[in-house]
């Protein structure tokens, strides 16, 4: 399927897409990310947790952060909000809507979710910074006029966003490896996960090269698909920040299938690093990236979230704390997070 991508990219990049191709192109388009997610977990079950969480968070970064630079490109004024309705879609995506899913289905399936609240805890607490710091300040800043950074915040907030996920990658894969394996009941940690047989070194280097041409077919593809998104979107009289809404849907579908099948295996940890590591590789990444790329990109940017969205993050974030605080899950934590997944959506379609 990867190579079936790429040769499908060939044939269309930069032509306009008539609907019978935009069909095909979607098709494709849904086996790369399945390509993608099954590559993923082979690189991920040979260099285990919670290395392989971060092999997937960051090549699901990747995508989105190719599809808003490109989209921002094309667009002009009317993108000026696409990086932050992507990367605030991201988050609430992640933080309640693959967190709630896994939860409830780990909850369900064992009778109750287990994992490390002081792993879960440093995640949670740098994906609640990194989204104040890159989303929230700007409404408030009055250096420039509407929700927007001066040149200095803006850089401020790019560096301190790399500093603070380069902290926890170290945390996660050095100095504190054991708060992200997944753990037993009795709350021990698990380092080996022995449901299959590791891959071979050729296997797992073949499955990265492959994992690599399927993410530039999604990426390639995705952008193909754009336009008739964004018309979709103002065909059906959608307020434009539905696009961000869609683009974190497409390139969340890898985290959500892998991190699903890690909670139907009662691996709810992994599950938790999959879905807080996408949410914080999101902005800590994205947001320095755009900010590199508006020097050349013309008309402004805008990142300051507004009233409603600012609720729902405040919410986001004290729900997730009373949910990580006790290291265990029942159904109701699941679909209180699912209820405020579904609360965004709704609220981004009628605003």
């Amino acid at each position: 399927m990867p190579w079936t991508a790429i040769v499908l990219l060939a044939l269309t990049w930069g032509r306009d897409l008539p609907g019978a191709v935009v069909a095909l192109v979607t098709l494709v388009l849904a086996g790369a990310v399945l390509a993608a997610v099954h590559h993923a977990e082979v690189v991920a079950h040979r260099v285990g947790e919670p290395f392989g969480s971060l092999v997937l968070a960051v090549a699901v970064t990747v995508i989105e952060l190719a599809l808003i630079v490109t989209l921002m490109a094309d667009g002009g004024d009317k993108s000026s909000t696409l990086a932050r309705d992507t990367v605030f879609a991201a988050v609430m995506i992640a933080c309640n809507g693959i967190v709630g899913v896994c939860l409830l289905v780990a909850s369900l399936r064992h009778g109750i979710a287990v994992f490390n609240p002081e792993g879960t805890g440093a995640a949670l607490a740098t994906v609640a910074t990194l989204a104040t710091l890159s989303l929230v300040l700007p409404t408030f800043t009055t250096s420039r006029p509407g929700p927007e950074f001066s040149t200095a915040q803006l850089s401020f907030a790019a560096v301190s966003s790399l500093v603070l996920y380069g902290l926890f990658v170290a945390t996660q894969t050095v100095r504190h490896r054991d708060y992200f394996l997944p753990v037993t009941r009795q709350g021990e940690a698990i380092h080996a996960d022995d449901h299959a047989t590791l891959p071979s070194a050729r296997t797992t280097l073949i499955s990265l090269g492959l994992l690599g041409l399927a993410l530039v077919g999604v990426v390639g593809l995705a952008k193909g698909v754009s336009p008739t998104i964004e018309s979709g979107v103002e065909a059906a009289d959608m307020p434009h920040a539905v696009v961000g809404v869609v683009i974190a849907l497409l390139v969340l579908l890898p985290e959500t299938i892998a991190a699903l099948r890690s909670a139907a295996r009662d691996r709810v940890q992994t599950s938790l690093n999959l879905a807080l590591g996408s949410a914080m590789a999101s902005i800590g990444l994205t947001i320095p990236a755009v900010a590199v790329a508006s020097v050349w990109l013309s008309g402004p940017l805008v990142l300051g979230l507004g009233p409603l969205h600012l609720v729902l993050l405040t919410l986001t974030v004290v729900v997730s704390s009373l949910t990580v605080v006790p290291g265990r899950a029942t159904p109701l934590q699941g679909g209180v997070h699912l209820v405020l997944f579904a609360a965004y959506l709704e609220l981004a379609v009628n605003p």
